[in-house]
């Protein structure tokens, strides 16, 4: 019994030193897509001690959209990507395990210690997914502002009504913004749960064992057939 408990306690603190680091990797994303963010406002960038410029020329458009691509690559991505994807499995998996035991038999459900241990893990997980899910969303908002863009779109109209001799090349920055903002929808991943990476395959496990699993136990405890 000693040597099992000892197992599971390396065990246990192995796997969440592992989500500690996938969510310290995380914060630094969102730190530098917090910063990137500031680039552009004067005032925020004297805040925070960071190069500042504004996007009016071709030059400019083209560093900020290389910075940009620099710093989504930054650090860690596939053994990041490989933790949250283990985690995530990890929680669907228990999930599964305890919408059985309840289709098996829901009054004695709590009765089995492995079904307690099984809740605490799945509160475990579940917690750190939400914190890993909510940093991945602000970073991406972060990163996919396309705002900026278009108020350096404004800046530039107001500029060729000021300067009528610097129309033409105005115009053509106008339109490197205008294709950046095409850009910038188009490079948004299809398969993301509020920020994290999802592969395909793991989206298409979710959608069918999960919530048949969760369209089971619904039906089972309200007594009527029900479909997810």
């Amino acid at each position: 019994s000693a040597i099992n408990f000892l197992e599971r306690l390396c065990l246990t603190w192995m796997f969440f030193f592992m989500m500690c680091v996938a969510e310290r990797t995380y914060k630094q994303r969102f730190l530098f897509a917090k910063l990137f963010s500031h680039i552009t406002s004067a005032r925020k960038a004297r805040k925070y001690e960071i190069p500042h410029f504004r996007l009016k020329k071709v030059e400019n458009i083209k560093i900020w959209l290389s910075l940009r691509s620099y710093l989504k690559r930054r650090g860690p991505q596939r053994s990041v990507d490989v933790v949250v994807s283990s985690i995530f499995l990890l929680a669907l998996s228990i999930a599964f395990i305890c919408c059985a035991q309840v289709l098996k038999g829901h009054k004695t459900f709590l009765n089995a210690p492995y079904n307690w241990e099984f809740l605490i893990w799945e509160a475990a997980l579940l917690l750190f997914l939400l914190r890993l899910a909510s940093l991945g969303s602000e970073t991406n908002k972060k990163y996919s502002n396309i705002s900026i863009l278009l108020t350096e779109q404004i800046n530039l109209y107001l500029k060729m009504e000021k300067k009528p001799n610097k129309k033409e090349q105005l115009s053509l920055v106008n339109n490197v913004l205008k294709l950046s903002t095409k850009l910038l929808k188009e490079l948004d991943t299809p398969f993301r749960l509020y920020g994290l990476t999802m592969n395909p395959l793991i989206y298409n496990i979710t959608r069918v064992v999960i919530l048949s699993a969760v369209s089971g136990v619904v039906s089972d405890l309200l007594g009527f057939n029900i479909r997810v």
